[in-house]
């Protein structure tokens, strides 16, 4: 059984027992999630797909790390002949999370 579900923006295809990294959500660790926004389940051959959502259909999470930080991304800039070169890197924060179950 699984489910694409609309979590922080992003659709992510779930299943039962996974661990994902999503983008960081501001709860505590060892919290509960559910989300609402379900846009399609399978279970085991029987697809329903929502418009635009599947009605009755949640997903329960545990949130495993509140805050974790990505891979460093480096942003360059620079103009030739000029003199100009800028450098800036970024760190995304994450939440990592474990999903419970999928009803629906």
């Amino acid at each position: 059984m699984y489910a694409i579900v609309e979590i922080a923006g992003k659709q992510m295809k779930v299943q039962k027992d996974q661990t994902l990294f999503v983008h960081r959500l501001g709860k505590e660790e060892g919290s509960s999630l559910s989300f609402d926004k379900v846009l399609l389940v399978d279970n085991d051959g029987s697809i329903k797909v929502g418009n635009p959502t599947v009605a009755g259909a949640k997903v329960q999470a545990k949130v495993l790390v509140s805050t974790l930080k990505g891979d460093k991304v480096i942003v360059f800039k620079k103009k030739r002949r000029k003199g100009y070169q800028k450098s800036n890197g970024h760190r995304q924060q994450f939440s990592k999370i474990q999903i419970e179950s999928i009803t629906g």
